[in-house]
């Protein structure tokens, strides 16, 4: 396949079917980072959303961005879950230079998790279609001036949080509270060691820009020893022959009666928030 071309195609065959719980994981990783900004996690602890209601948030996120790998960005589905990332986006005042940074977290660090723990290393073929991917979804979003390469990815990236990376009580707040979220997945006498492992995990500007206090050379050695491990063990499992979209996985708690695409999230004012590229794509109705 042609990654410029097939690219929605190849990142689902990544995503759903090669690397599934990496991508989950590494996903989560690249929104933790983004709190460390200050302008982004003072607005997400402002909102609410990620203090208040952590679970709910966390559902929302993953299932609006899954419906686009599962069905595309032509489809029905597709298209209301852009529209409704563009309508909770408008309701505040953010900056390109934010938005660019946050679409980049999603293009290094499944790259950067996956060479660190997947069971294989993503191939240059794959990265330029997860590249383009990720491209194509920024445009639907109305983003200016996106990279074009994994490289210029990877180097936004690093200068955005070499420069921007800083010291908020309302990204701690979010940060801690995402901790919290996750150790609740877990039998609660699990749950410390959960949060402990979830930090191991935070590299030192991370830990430096939210104050928190360095994990010890055995807990991240364990950590990272145990999930390169897990890496080795699916290396042996025959391949997947049917896909794991984000909406199967068991963090999903929030909807066990389903739900409708166009009511996840927070919903602004009537008329606000159509998607802002006029690719002639738009939609009247629900999705679902």
């Amino acid at each position: 396949m042609d990654p410029e071309r097939d690219f929605h195609e190849m990142y689902r065959l990544i995503a759903a079917y090669e690397f599934p719980w990496d991508f989950t994981r590494a996903l989560e990783l690249a929104l933790f980072r983004t709190y460390a900004v200050p302008s982004i996690g003072s607005l997400l602890f402002r909102t609410a959303e990620f203090t208040e209601r952590t679970q709910k948030r966390y559902d929302d996120t993953v299932l609006l961005l899954d419906a686009v790998v599962e069905h595309g960005f032509a489809s029905r589905r597709g298209r209301t879950a852009i529209r409704r990332i563009n309508q909770m986006h408008r309701r505040y005042d953010i900056g390109d230079g934010d938005m660019r940074y946050v679409l980049s977290t999603f293009v290094v660090v499944p790259k950067r998790w996956i060479d660190a723990y997947g069971w294989r290393r993503l191939t240059d073929h794959e990265m330029r279609a997860c590249t383009a991917y990720y491209r194509h979804l920024g445009q639907h979003m109305g983003i200016p001036d996106i990279p074009e390469t994994f490289a210029e990815f990877e180097e936004l990236l690093d200068t955005y949080e070499a420069e921007h990376f800083g010291w908020d009580e309302g990204g701690r707040a979010v940060a801690d509270a995402t901790l919290d979220l996750m150790a609740s997945w877990y039998p609660q006498i699990l749950a410390p060691g959960v949060r402990a492992a979830g930090i191991a995990l935070l590299d030192a500007p991370l830990l430096n820009t939210f104050r928190l206090p360095a994990p010890s050379p055995l807990l991240r050695g364990a950590v990272g020893g145990a999930l390169r491990l897990r890496g080795r063990a699916v290396r042996l499992l025959p391949p997947r022959r049917a896909p794991h979209f984000g909406r199967l996985n068991p963090e999903i708690k929030g909807y066990p009666r389903g739900y409708r695409l166009a009511d996840l999230g927070t919903h602004p004012a009537p008329g606000i928030g159509a998607c802002p590229v006029p690719h002639g794509l738009r939609e009247a109705g629900r999705a679902d």
